[in-house]
């Protein structure tokens, strides 16, 4: 279960959005996800895999882990959870969501975004900060950033190889679906430097990287797209979360 945190928002418009986490069995990353909603202003919602209920939050986060081991393939059990069904239902009535890493792997295994995610091409774990260059600001998730800006967030994944066929590849470039690219050396064969894309609606995005890892001072990378900040002090992921509780906020959310 995701519990309460000390650094509670002091905005009551940012405070009234409710952004839902979801645990499937194996993850990981699901209290981070909720502590980087809580530290960007928000309300961080926990959600049962089992329970086909969202619990009238505004926006959900699928976040990082081996869900179900990774078993037959990342991500492939979990798109038969009863929570998925309904955040399927969700996304298609418009409402935000974010994939981060397994939580990635789940959204294209669900059909929500286009694509799958293979073995990384030297067929092992990474665990590094990397830098990605934000292709796309005109989503829920990327509005407070700059459009072509870098940011340094972790990098940890087994399966983090992003494919898809050649159509599929041209349609997400053309129609600037591509929302992230890793900017520099290609950490894991990711066709074309994809490090995280979106839907046609522009509602779902999905990418490897973890930017709940990069969201508070002292804990994060030791730099920041904007030049080295000092031993763990790098925040460049916060504005994914900040992005998303602003936009529902100018939305008409509070």
């Amino acid at each position: 279960m995701i519990g309460d945190f000390s650094a509670a928002p002091e905005d009551a418009a940012l405070r009234a959005v409710r952004i839902g986490v979801i645990t499937f069995p194996g993850t990981l990353d699901d209290r981070d996800a909720a502590r980087a909603v809580t530290i960007a202003g928000g309300t961080a919602v926990g959600l049962w895999h089992a329970e086909a209920n969202l619990h009238d939050v505004d926006a959900v986060i699928v976040p990082g882990g081996f869900s179900y081991g990774d078993y037959l393939r990342a991500g492939a059990i979990s798109r038969f959870a009863p929570v998925m069904e309904k955040v399927v239902d969700a996304a298609a009535g418009g409402m935000p969501v974010l994939g981060i890493c397994n939580g990635f792997q789940i959204l294209t295994e669900a059909h929500l975004l286009p694509g799958s995610m293979i073995k990384n091409n030297h067929l092992k774990f990474s665990c590094a900060d990397q830098l990605l260059r934000v292709e796309n600001n005109s989503t829920a998730w990327t509005s407070g950033y700059e459009q072509g800006a870098g940011m340094v967030i972790p990098l940890k994944n087994q399966d983090g190889q992003y494919v898809a066929d050649e159509k599929t590849l041209d349609e997400l470039e053309g129609e600037g679906r591509v929302v992230f690219r890793y900017d520099g050396e290609n950490p894991n064969g990711s066709r074309r430097g994809i490090a995280g894309i979106t839907n046609a609606a522009g509602n779902v995005v999905g990418l490897m990287p973890h930017p709940e890892h990069a969201v508070e001072p002292g804990f994060g990378p030791d730099s920041s797209a904007y030049g080295q900040v000092g031993l763990g002090y790098g925040t460049d992921g916060l504005r994914i979360f900040s992005s998303v509780l602003n936009t529902l906020v100018a939305g008409g959310k509070s």
